[in-house]
């Protein structure tokens, strides 16, 4: 079976600094190997990428100026200044900043 790989995003959200977290305690203690935590985080990845592609279905419009833009690695990612948000129930939400980071659902070399 190949080893699957996913994009590391979600493990900087609070779920999974806390999964970490809790996993480094974990380790700390004895109660499991470090290799077990890295399997764990890897599983978190997996599913935390197919949960949002599949469940949810929620768009907006934003709108805001551009501060900063780069392409690396096949990574987009954006800040944003003085973001107005429209959701799809027409309420909006305002916000200084924002990062936006977009990574192909591929990684490359995939097929």
């Amino acid at each position: 079976m190949a080893a699957e790989n996913h994009y590391e995003l979600y493990r900087q959200c609070s779920i999974g600094l806390t999964l970490v977290d809790t996993l480094d305690d974990m380790i700390q203690e004895g109660r499991i190997e470090p290799q077990l935590a890295m399997k764990v985080v890897s599983r978190f990845d997996k599913a935390a990428s197919e949960v949002l592609a599949d469940k949810v279905k929620a768009r907006l419009i934003f709108k805001g100026h551009l501060d900063i833009y780069r392409f690396c690695d096949d990574v987009w990612t954006f800040k944003i200044k003085d973001v107005n948000f429209k959701l799809d129930n027409g309420s909006t939400i305002q916000a200084e900043k924002i990062k936006i980071v977009s990574c192909n659902t591929k990684k490359p070399g995939e097929q």
